[in-house]
């Protein structure tokens, strides 16, 4: 049975990571696993949270640790993890993350091989209250990238072999998108199991993040330019793109309001999470 290491970054997550642990702990995998969680800069009971769950895990031959940093950051929370983790199987989670009870099997089940790979589930957006991120979150999901893509947006995994392809996570922004232009489009491996990631709420919060997400692409351009042609296809053509706008004009609508506002320069605030 293969064991695997999961690696959770959390900084004032004491929301959230009840649900991230139960849904871990709620997994069908038969091997051996350890969970790394490092609270980092919480200014929350997170980490308190966390430990109460180790009993729970230890009951069925799991091991939860969790590493109390004082300083913050998410890049930094990494690296520590991968210092702590035992196991060649990697699985990076943000801790706002609920998986489906089958998806850590299946990850497993497709890096268990010598050759380098990188691994995720189907994305699925978690509900919104807001009618403006519902809008925007129903037409994103349709587009090919994330539809059928593996956009590591929240969860990714690599195995021993891939987890050798970089070393220390560099400062960027977009780790996940870092640790994914590391692998050509033949080594990405998409699970057919779900998980569940929430959406920031309102059209500000949106474009915030949207702003930032953009700039760690770019940033990742910029740094590392060998690594942008292993992209692959990530942009719907224009056929597609009215395609989709016909079936979902309100959605379209909100998404192209967003993309807009980001290109214009327009909402210049300081990116936050906007939870």
């Amino acid at each position: 049975m293969t064991p695997c290491s999961i690696l959770i970054p959390a900084h004032d997550e004491a929301d959230y990571i009840d649900a991230c642990l139960e849904t871990i702990l709620a997994q069908d995998h038969a091997g051996p696993a350890e969970i790394v969680l490092i609270a980092n800069g919480c200014s929350d009971d997170t980490a308190d949270r966390a430990r109460a769950h180790a009993p729970a895990f230890a009951a069925r031959g799991w091991v939860l640790r969790v590493e109390d940093l004082a300083q913050g950051g998410k890049i930094g929370a990494l690296n520590h993890g991968d210092r702590c983790a035992s196991h060649g199987i990697r699985i990076y989670l943000d801790a706002d993350i609920r998986m489906s009870p089958h998806l850590l099997s299946g990850l497993v089940r497709v890096l268990e091989t010598e050759k380098p790979r990188y691994a995720g589930g189907k994305l699925v957006v978690a509900p919104a209250r807001s009618p403006v991120s519902r809008a925007y979150a129903r037409f994103w999901q349709k587009l090919p990238f994330v539809a059928r893509g593996v956009t590591g947006a929240g969860l990714f995994a690599v195995n021993a072999a891939g987890r050798a392809r970089w070393g220390d996570f560099p400062q960027v922004i977009s780790d996940d998108t870092f640790v994914r232009l590391q692998f050509d489009e033949n080594e990405r491996f998409l699970v057919d199991a779900p998980y569940e990631w929430p959406l920031v709420e309102g059209f500000s919060p949106l474009v915030r993040v949207r702003r930032r997400q953009d700039q760690g692409v770019a940033e990742i351009a910029r740094l590392y330019p060998e690594l942008p042609q292993r992209q692959g296809q990530v942009r719907p053509d224009r056929r597609e793109l009215m395609r989709l706008a016909a079936r979902d004009p309100i959605g379209f609508a909100a998404y192209a309001a967003v993309a807009l506002a980001v290109r214009t320069g327009r909402n210049t605030q300081e990116w936050a999470r906007g939870r």
